[in-house]
């Protein structure tokens, strides 16, 4: 089959990762070009970029027919549905319920506490694209992101994955968030033994392992 789909990101971001990690899980790597766009240079805030994604964020994707789907709860959810059966995003009611709070719960605690920690805390992809950082704020989101951490450990000390029995959208959303820790050194307190036990086997997950291509260029987000 030829290639249906196009996704702009940058291919070590954690908010990529999430969309790679769920293409490979749903077997549609080969059906995907990925297009390239520079963070450090701030092309994700240009007017050609924006055009396609108003929130000037990555990663977004482009359908055949031109529409473009940015966010990545909303991408999962059209790959998921693509098949007709979906894994990732759930099938009964309450798996989605339960499978969309788990996830949101994990930006908000964890993924996007560390972006703005990067964003705030750190030199973020550098001054021509950090125009205004509050580093105080920043530190209390790296903070909020700690307390994150021991609150999916806890989740993870009761049953195998985020959202319940199976590897879900939640799960993903939590790979981001502690792929993103990794890239700022914010590392999961050592008490954090199921945390740690959990994304351990998770970096063993084909889907997790190969997300990048040997042939795409190496940098953080």
């Amino acid at each position: 089959m030829g290639i249906m789909m196009k996704i702009y990101d940058w291919p070590t971001g954690p908010y990529p990762a999430r969309v790679r990690i769920a293409l490979a899980e749903k077997g549609l790597r080969s059906q995907v070009e990925f297009v390239l766009v520079d963070l450090y240079k701030g092309e994700h805030k240009k007017p050609e970029f924006l055009a396609k994604n108003y929130s000037g964020t990555l990663p977004v994707l482009e359908l055949d027919d031109g529409t473009f789907i940015g966010e990545c709860t909303a991408i999962t959810e059209y790959l998921d549905a693509l098949d007709g059966a979906p894994t990732l995003t759930g099938r009964t009611p309450r798996e989605k319920g339960v499978i969309h709070m788990m996830s949101k719960r994990a930006e908000l605690e964890l993924l996007d506490a560390i972006s703005i920690y990067f964003h705030h805390g750190t030199p973020g992809l550098g001054p021509h694209v950090e125009i205004y950082q509050n580093p105080e704020w920043g530190f209390r989101q790296r903070d909020k992101a700690l307390r994150g951490m021991h609150y999916f450990d806890g989740i993870l000390r009761g049953q195998p994955f985020v959202a319940g029995d199976a590897f879900t959208m939640a799960d993903i959303t939590v790979i981001g968030g502690l792929i993103f820790a990794g890239l700022v050194n914010v590392p999961v307190p050592p008490e954090c033994e199921a945390l740690l036990a959990w994304y351990a086997a998770m970096q063993e997950r084909p889907s997790v392992k190969n997300r990048i291509t040997m042939s795409e260029p190496i940098g953080a987000s």
